[in-house]
């Protein structure tokens, strides 16, 4: 109720709005957004059961009008490729998160949806789940937004806590009412830290704050991977690959960056629906101004990238996937 209330202060709707519901209630994006929010505030909702049957859904936003959609960018994407524009012009409003929204799907939306505004955010399951959103009177493209008004938070340096200087890359820390008071029957590391004073969830993800507050989100610490001493971001290498070999690309993920091996001796492996070549691929890195540590060790060419059931790319299935 505290996150549905955050949310609530950061849109507008009234009793001509219609909200399409896609997102599976056994995730807390969907069970917050397109259940309970739609309960608490009385915002009129139509549901399907299939987030994946892009065209049906269209249909649906066209059918019933729909004016606030709320979905993974995985989703949205297929929406997109499947329906016609003026299918979509009803459409005023687009809340996107559970995985970063690229560049590309902002260009595809801008060019279907010209009036829609699209306020992408950012949460963990723990904090049921939204922590951060863009806000529908002065939405930022490619940020995560300021952190909802209900939520404390810090960004600090991953291994001391000490507090990094705004515009600095840290670890963000939040405490609340929204925040889980921890996992049933869990006999691993605790997922809290002491911090100036008091307990704070340690989101384990990476952000960079704005003077104004706002949010962009830097990857999570468990893809990031330690080569010849330097911390090598693998989101950084995908967004670098995405922008040279996907850019026109609406099928939704078709490449992945990961990491192989034991550690202290891990490598790059790109697991892609695409078919380009390592040189190729590392020729780009280099043309960004990367470094050779973040070069691809190998490229892996799959006919479909494993997903899981909210639409983002399940990394753990990489491990046992073939590399050669």
């Amino acid at each position: 109720l505290t996150n549905v209330a955050d949310i609530w202060t950061c849109f507008s709707a009234d009793r001509t709005d219609v909200m399409v519901g896609i997102l599976p209630p056994f995730h807390s994006f969907g069970l917050t957004t397109s259940v309970f929010l739609s309960l608490v505030i009385g915002l009129r909702t139509v549901y399907h059961p299939d987030p994946t049957d892009s065209a049906t859904l269209g249909e649906i936003i066209d059918h019933y009008q729909g004016t606030i959609f709320a979905s993974t960018p995985t989703f949205l994407a297929g929406v997109l490729r499947a329906t016609p524009d003026e299918k979509l012009a009803s459409l005023r409003l687009v809340v996107s998160g559970a995985e970063k929204c690229p560049d590309r799907l902002y260009d595809a939306l801008a060019k279907q949806c010209p009036k829609t505004v699209v306020l992408e955010g950012y949460g963990a399951t723990e904090c049921a789940p939204v922590i951060a959103v863009n806000r529908q009177e002065a939405p930022e493209p490619g940020t995560i937004g300021p952190v909802v008004s209900s939520l404390d938070y810090a960004i600090v340096d991953p291994d001391t806590l000490t507090p990094v200087a705004r515009g600095q890359r840290g670890m963000l820390l939040v405490a609340g009412d929204s925040v889980f008071p921890g996992y049933l029957h869990h006999d691993g590391a605790s997922p809290f830290v002491e911090h100036a004073g008091k307990e704070w969830y340690r989101t384990g993800d990476l952000v960079v704050e704005a003077a104004n507050g706002t949010l962009t989100f830097a990857g999570r610490l468990k893809r990031f991977v330690k080569i010849g001493g330097e911390m090598i971001s693998l989101p950084a290498i995908e967004a670098v690959l995405e922008a040279h070999f996907a850019a026109g690309n609406t099928e939704g993920p078709c490449l992945a960056v990961t990491d192989v091996g034991e550690e202290g001796s891990e490598e790059i492996v790109l697991f892609t629906t695409l078919p380009i070549d390592r040189e190729a691929v590392n020729a780009a890195i280099r043309a960004a101004g990367l470094s050779g540590l973040h070069n691809v060790r190998r490229v892996t060419q799959l006919p479909e990238l494993p997903l899981l059931g909210t639409g983002k790319v399940n990394y753990r299935a990489f491990a046992n996937a073939p590399t050669a």
